[in-house]
């Protein structure tokens, strides 16, 4: 028995801590995802199961993820130097909490889920419908290792507290040395 307890307890902490420690390994990584992915259809059913049709309507409406804006980056690996290159362009039809004020100071974080992460962070621009920051960060890694890992941004406000209303992601399979460029669904942030 006591040989069971300590395997499980680990395991089942180790699920709920895969869901924010960007250190795990990839494959735990590209389990959150598939975790998050699944939550709007089983909240969709739960409420099913309480409601009727008409609520479901109404959330579909109301909750439409697209409503929260659009990121655009450009991506790039330049193999002869091992290096990649990431662009943050801009932010489009960004929406915030009114508790955040009507232009709060904005800027995009970036994460690449390598096992010890690389953490960037754009400057911080003044919050309007369409938001320039045309900032590339660059890094030298190895094709290999970025293949397996995902490039996520967190859409932040600086003022008047520092606090993500937002985040997107895409996978890193297809870079290359030719440059792709990128328009993210923004949603909102997990929990």
């Amino acid at each position: 028995v006591s040989d069971l307890r300590p395997s499980t307890l680990p395991g089942s902490l180790d699920v709920s801590h895969s869901m924010f420690d960007l250190r795990s390994p990839p494959h735990r990584f590209m389990k959150r995802y598939d975790s998050v992915s699944s939550v709007p259809s089983s909240t969709s059913s739960r409420k099913d199961s309480q409601g009727s049709n008409r609520s479901l309507d109404t959330i579909t409406l109301s909750g439409d993820e697209r409503d929260f804006g659009r990121l655009n980056v450009k991506l790039c690996y330049v193999s002869s130097v091992e290096q990649i290159w990431i662009t943050v362009l801009h932010c489009k039809d960004l929406t915030w909490p009114s508790s955040c004020g009507e232009n709060p100071r904005i800027c995009v974080k970036g994460i690449l889920t390598l096992p010890r992460p690389v953490h960037f962070k754009s400057s911080a621009k003044e919050g309007c419908n369409d938001i320039e920051f045309m900032e590339t960060f660059v890094f030298a890694i190895k094709l290999q290792s970025l293949q397996a890992v995902r490039l996520v941004f967190k859409i932040q406000t600086q003022t008047p507290r520092k606090k993500t209303i937002g985040e997107c992601s895409l996978a890193l399979r297809e870079l290359s040395s030719e440059e792709s460029n990128h328009w993210l669904d923004i949603s909102p942030p997990s929990k």
